[in-house]
């Protein structure tokens, strides 16, 4: 239970530091809606979501507005259609997406994840037909988002996977050039990918989940930051111990208000709660940054000396405030560090404070990994696919997520600037060396094994 305090400083968080529950996403398994006739399917999926969704955003609205907590978006995740929707061609499977776009629009969800194929030790033709089918399947629709994990600790890293994966990237983004290749914001690539987080991209519904479930991602930059502020203002003294507690308390705050949210959405809907996953997950607005965060430790920018290891505390303190506070977080818990939806990161990057390989080395204690980073549009598929591969072996070394979101703009070189919209915010292409290489590593293919810790079994 909230003590008096706590409920007055949860007013205060949501009055003025921008506390919000970032998303909402209802995750709803497609298993019993399999059929080899493609309308079949087709009528399946949108009668199921249809049933469990009509009344999604009404229900996060009303109670939103009873707590005074808004909820941003409303999403919904779904069974990976590689696996689903195993026995359908390339061409039928855009025609799923476009299906799948529908019905996020007659509901009016923001977002609606689950185009996604799970391919780390081998690619089965229903994950073929995905991969093949993602960058039409992503230019022609607006609000289907997908995910493909190519890595795990246990399985090491699917070289073919990696590959393929850069050749969609590629196309992905030629054909919305004229959006600065945004087809591209809407697909991850993962190493150790969770079951249940609510954010997308990457967001889809577990084999092992029930048949329907709510996930709540909770978000409080803003909060922490302030948090941090106010306790240096009154103690300048304070050592970064003390910092560590301040953000693993105010992580707990935040996160009990998260699953009071959720459970209240999931008791109306008529279904199971699932987790609360507490990433601190940015906006392009400022006072609701992560890099914000850094500075109000000390440090000039996000990306300068001290930066890892500061991300390292924030990461660490955020989940263990989030695993007191609940029995049932989940998805990444931590810290995204995303460079256009993040107006303060973003800038880091435009003044050289934040480099592509430094921010590499932080996404080894990050939530996630190289999140919304638009890199020149001519680079070599051979460099694309060495940067995802990288990505994906600090995941699977580390035994934690990690995954790209990559932006390859078409026309653009660094320092040129992109706007996606919305929480996807802005930025400037990043430079990326030696990106006109056409290394021999990546084309060797097969799977890099797993690291000697995966055999803990």
């Amino acid at each position: 239970m909230f003590d008096d305090h706590e409920i007055l400083s949860t007013i205060e968080m949501v009055k003025n530091e921008n506390l919000d529950v970032r998303a909402v996403t209802l995750g709803i398994s497609l298993f019993d809606c399999i059929s080899h006739d493609l309308e079949r399917f087709k009528k399946n999926i949108r009668t199921k979501i249809i049933k469990h969704a009509e009344n999604l955003v009404s229900i996060c609205d009303g109670v939103g507005g009873k707590y005074g907590i808004k909820v941003v978006n409303k999403r919904i995740s779904v069974s990976p259609i590689a696996l689903v929707g195993a026995c359908f061609s390339s061409d039928q499977m855009v025609e799923i997406a476009h299906e799948l776009n529908d019905i996020a629009k007659q509901v009016d969800i923001d977002f609606i994840g689950g185009f996604s194929a799970l391919v780390e030790k081998g690619i089965a033709p229903g994950d073929q037909a995905l991969i093949d089918a993602l960058p039409q399947a992503l230019a022609q629709t607006q609000r289907v988002c997908a995910s493909v994990n190519v890595a795990t600790t246990n399985a090491g890293i699917n070289m073919d996977a990696v590959l393929a994966m850069a050749h969609a990237i590629k196309k992905a983004a030629a054909l919305t050039s004229n959006e600065d290749g945004l087809a591209c914001a809407k697909l991850c690539v993962f190493s150790n990918i969770p079951q249940d987080m609510p954010f997308m991209a990457g967001a889809y519904l577990g084999v092992g989940v029930a048949d329907a479930v709510i996930n709540v991602g909770v978000s409080g930059p803003g909060v922490v930051k302030r948090a941090i502020e106010r306790n240096l203002e009154q103690h300048p003294d304070l050592t970064l111990g003390n910092i560590a507690e301040i953000i693993k308390k105010t992580a707990c705050k935040v996160t009990r208000v998260g699953e009071l949210i959720g459970r209240e959405v999931a008791k109306n809907i008529g279904i199971k709660f699932g987790v609360v996953d507490l990433s601190l997950a940015p906006t392009p607005t400022v006072g609701d940054s992560i890099g914000e965060i850094f500075q109000a430790l000390g440090l000039t920018n996000i990306g300068v000396p001290g930066s890892t290891a500061a991300l390292a505390m924030l990461n660490d303190a955020v989940k263990k405030g989030g695993a007191f506070a609940s029995s049932h977080v989940g998805g990444l818990s931590g810290a995204f560090i995303p460079v256009s939806e993040d107006l303060n990161i973003a800038n880091a990057a435009d003044k050289g404070f934040l480099s592509i390989e430094k921010l590499e080395s932080m996404t080894a204690v990050c939530s996630v990994g190289l999140d919304m980073v638009p890199i020149p549009g001519d680079i070599t598929i051979e460099c694309l696919a060495g940067m995802i591969a990288d990505e994906m072996a600090i995941g699977m070394i580390n035994s934690k997520t990690t995954a790209t979101r990559l932006i390859p703009v078409p026309g653009k070189k660094a320092g040129e600037k992109v706007y996606f919209g919305g929480l996807l915010g802005k930025a400037k292409v990043m430079n990326v060396p030696n990106s006109t290489l056409c290394d021999q590593f990546v084309n060797h293919g097969g799977r890099i094994p797993a690291p000697i810790h995966s055999m803990k079994n």
